[in-house]
């Protein structure tokens, strides 16, 4: 199966998200050179494969086609964004709202409201105008971006449960779901005390 799942917009892609990424760091740049302080700790990106695109329309259901894959599965573009602190990812969703052209069709706050395992993030499904035909033939055309945005803290502990979630055969399963509970609590309340003290050392006297 030689033909991309992604079809004619294969290349598209990457213009798309590199498009993005540029708009994102130098909201960071900008903001480093007023307060001296980044928007973020580091950027991860991704166009996803087209294996695990195919796997995801069979997990769905859905034809292995270009308008399954760009239309309605939403992450064939991928981005992290990994912050220092709390009011960091929030400073960067408001950013990414604000970009002409950009409309987010959905968000999920996991960082007030973390699932039950303690997973925290924010996630976003941004839609984007860009200058290129789209998958339902339109120009200006709209593609999808899912964004993550977490703290270092939270980020090393998905890497952690990811590792668990994957790794076949573990001793203890409940006991180290348990200690990964109980680890994201103490680090979400350590993101907490980190963005107090910020704040406190941020005020004007």
């Amino acid at each position: 199966m030689n033909e991309s799942i992604y079809g004619a917009w294969k290349d598209a892609l990457p213009q798309v998200l590199h498009s993005l990424v540029s708009q994102i760091e130098d909201f960071s740049e900008k903001r480093k050179e007023e307060t001296g302080e980044a928007a973020y700790e580091h950027l991860i990106y991704r166009i996803k494969s087209e294996e695990s695109m195919r796997d995801k329309c069979q997990r769905k259901n859905l034809p292995e086609t270009p308008s399954s894959a760009l239309y309605d599965i939403h992450d064939a573009i991928g981005i992290r964004i990994v912050c220092c602190f709390l009011n960091d990812i929030y400073e960067n969703i408001d950013f990414i709202r604000s970009l002409p052209g950009c409309t987010i069709v959905k968000g999920k706050d996991y960082i007030k409201n973390a699932k039950p395992n303690g997973y925290r993030s924010y996630h976003l499904i941004a839609r984007l105008e860009a200058p290129l035909e789209d998958v339902k033939g339109d120009n200006p055309g709209h593609f999808f971006v899912e964004i993550q945005l977490r703290t270092i803290a939270m980020d090393s502990w998905a890497s952690l449960e990811h590792q668990m979630k994957y790794k076949k055969n573990i001793k203890n399963p409940e006991m180290i779901t348990r200690e990964l509970k109980r680890c994201a609590d103490e680090l979400a309340s350590c993101d907490l005390s980190m963005q107090t003290i910020r704040n406190l050392i941020r005020q004007e006297h």
